[in-house]
């Protein structure tokens, strides 16, 4: 492998890490923070496929759609945890995993009803439908480059919110020990709303980027659904900076497994996983 070649798959994994990285980050928070696992998150994800699709094409700007459509994540989201997800955050985790099961079957057919079983592609802007030249013959989309940056400030963000405001404090303390912040004064049902709505927003967010380079397809959704848990699980549950790390180390073994390891490459990330608990049964960073 040249240097060019090496170049390109390692921007290609941090791309694809960052990206793993918004996914992940919003269920680590709803499971964190809420302690409701939610299988229908890799849903949000393809929401946000679908909402680019329809919106760019009606907007005329992928940006604009990603404005709209982040906004109607965070009403759907908001929407879903008042109706649904607040009635279970007592409840066993196995009434949590039946709710979220079946909810995937009812995105899945409203997907149908709404767009149809086709494959949609959704055209790279214009301003960002060019290449960086790294040798005379191999140059990398600058829309992948855009991706990366879009999560790099996306986590940037996250972290400030987290760890230096007001809102982060409330949040650190529900996730640490609910009923004291709630004795504290802080309202657990509306932090409960916010953090769920971030999490939908953070997913679908990532959907729309990702819809130029990825398609949008049925079921797209569950793939990236299974690496969220892996990156969650290697991360440490709870913990956002550890899903920041986990998804740019799934990143790195899965693209260059693929390259270096093609017949292997699809049990690398699962044996990382298994590498990384048997050393820290708790994941990297505990919450």
């Amino acid at each position: 492998m040249d240097f060019a070649t090496f170049l390109i798959q390692l921007l290609n994994s941090v791309q694809y890490g960052l990206l793993l990285f918004m996914l992940a980050a919003g269920l680590t928070l709803i499971f964190g923070i809420m302690g409701v696992v939610n299988l229908a998150h890799g849903s949000f994800y393809m929401l946000g496929a679908y909402l680019a699709y329809s919106l760019s094409a009606q907007l005329g700007s992928l940006a604009a759609a990603i404005v709209v459509g982040t906004a109607l994540a965070v009403v759907f989201g908001l929407a879903l945890e008042s109706l649904l997800f607040r009635h279970f955050y007592h409840r066993d985790h196995l009434d949590q995993v039946l709710l979220t099961f079946g909810l995937i079957y009812i995105f899945e057919e409203l997907r149908s009803m709404l767009w149809g079983d086709d494959v949609h592609g959704v055209p790279v802007p214009q301003a960002l439908d060019w290449s960086v030249a790294l040798t005379d013959t191999l140059s990398y989309p600058a829309y992948r480059l855009f991706i990366s940056g879009v999560c790099i400030v996306l986590a940037i963000a996250m972290y400030l919110l987290i760890s230096r405001t007001r809102l982060g404090m409330k949040i650190r303390a529900g996730a640490f020990n609910r009923d004291m912040a709630e004795a504290l004064g802080v309202n657990i049902k509306r932090l409960h709303a916010l953090v769920f709505a971030l999490g939908v927003a953070l997913a679908a967010l990532a959907g729309m980027v990702a819809a130029p380079v990825s398609s949008v397809y049925p079921n797209m959704g569950s793939s990236v659904l299974i690496m969220c848990f892996v990156v969650v699980v290697i991360g440490g549950i709870g913990s956002v900076r550890g899903a920041l790390i986990a998804a740019l180390l799934v990143g790195l073994v899965d693209t260059f497994g693929k390259v270096l390891l093609p017949s292997a490459s699809g049990m690398l990330v699962y044996v990382l996983m298994a590498a990384v608990l048997l050393w820290k049964p708790e994941g990297l960073f505990k919450q």
